[in-house]
């Protein structure tokens, strides 16, 4: 034991130190050469993302904002060219369609040289409140001047909606689902229209609300406005904010691509087709229904056909390829990586 302690221990523990201190000695000053990348070899990875065509469902719902507002107030012209020689209503009074509401009295010559006095009796256009009414006796109108207004109990939803939103509706609906912020539970608003002013049409004095150009619904600021009536027994008032949503067709059980892979988004468009040879062709195809993200495909393609996901050189990104953080280059490829 004398000698294992004085010679064999001591050499064993000069040994370990020596192996360690070796160990680090190379690790400070001789590190493994590994291969440094090469700053013009890129190290992104080109793919291009394919899309296999297959069938699906298309819901072609289309939500706009919208604001409620009173219909408006129908003007009541003379019928007559005269004196008011009788007022029988008052501004504010409630009347009712066909109710008298002045007397006329006019002096007319006849073809035969004589001449005589006509009367006649102007009547309310419609249900509502006489909301403006300033006739007075021994005042004169002529054919057609509005001796006041009435407004009816009645309301509408109007928004305005994105023009090439209407390709989504070239089958024009007839009423829209509405849901009204803090309101009663979403209703049907039917006869529902989609104007566009005509050149050189101004505005109308009618309140359509918000998100309308108060012309009644029919877009004085060129856009195209849509309006709904909103039905009897359903409580609604003035500057509500209001969300249409409006059904443009249901497609179930067809081709559908997404309409990132097509050039044009109704009626007609192109897609890129990939051939066996990894190439790809641009193949035109007739076009259905679209949702905003899918479009129908009515012709053109066969389920399992092959196409690129995104249009070459379209200006969107993408979220991502199998987790990395990608955007498309090139010939409808994609940078995926460093």
């Amino acid at each position: 034991m004398g000698v294992a302690r004085k010679w064999v221990f001591p050499i064993v523990w000069i040994v370990i130190f020596a192996a360690i201190g070796s160990a680090l000695l190379k690790i400070a000053f001789f590190p493994d050469q590994s291969a440094a990348s090469d700053p013009a070899v890129p190290t992104a990875e080109i793919i291009e993302p394919q899309y296999a065509v297959a069938p699906g469902t298309v819901r072609n719902d289309v939500t706009l904002t919208g604001t409620v507002a009173a219909d408006e107030a129908v003007p009541i012209p003379a019928t007559l060219t005269g004196e008011v020689r009788e007022v029988s209503v008052s501004q504010g009074q409630q009347v009712s369609a066909g109710q008298e509401i002045l007397k006329v009295r006019a002096q007319v010559n006849y073809p035969d040289g004589t001449s005589g006095t006509e009367w006649d009796i102007v009547t309310a256009p419609i249900d509502g409140v006489l909301s403006s009414f300033t006739a007075l006796v021994g005042q004169n109108f002529s054919v057609g001047d509005p001796v006041g207004q009435v407004a009816p109990p009645s309301f509408h939803v109007s928004g305005s909606i994105p023009a090439e939103q209407l390709y989504r509706l070239i089958n024009r609906p007839t009423d829209a689902q509405v849901t009204i912020n803090g309101g009663p539970a979403p209703f049907t608003c039917t006869g529902l229209t989609i104007t566009t002013a005509l050149a050189g049409q101004g505005g109308s004095t009618g309140n359509t609300g918000g998100a309308t150009d108060g012309g009644g619904g029919t877009g004085s600021t060129g856009g195209p406005v849509v309006r709904c009536v909103v039905p009897p027994g359903v409580t609604v008032f003035s500057g509500l904010s209001a969300q249409l949503v409006i059904a443009g067709g249901v497609a179930e059980n067809v081709l559908v691509v997404p309409i990132t892979a097509v050039e044009g988004s109704a009626g007609t468009g192109n897609v890129y087709f990939l051939l066996p040879d990894g190439s790809t062709e641009l193949r035109p195809v007739t076009l259905g229904l679209n949702d905003g993200t899918n479009v129908e495909v009515k012709g053109g393609l066969a389920e399992g056909d092959l196409i690129l996901q995104f249009v070459p050189g379209a200006p969107s990104t993408v979220g991502g390829v199998n987790g990395q953080n990608c955007k498309p280059v090139g010939n409808g490829g994609m940078a995926c990586g460093g």
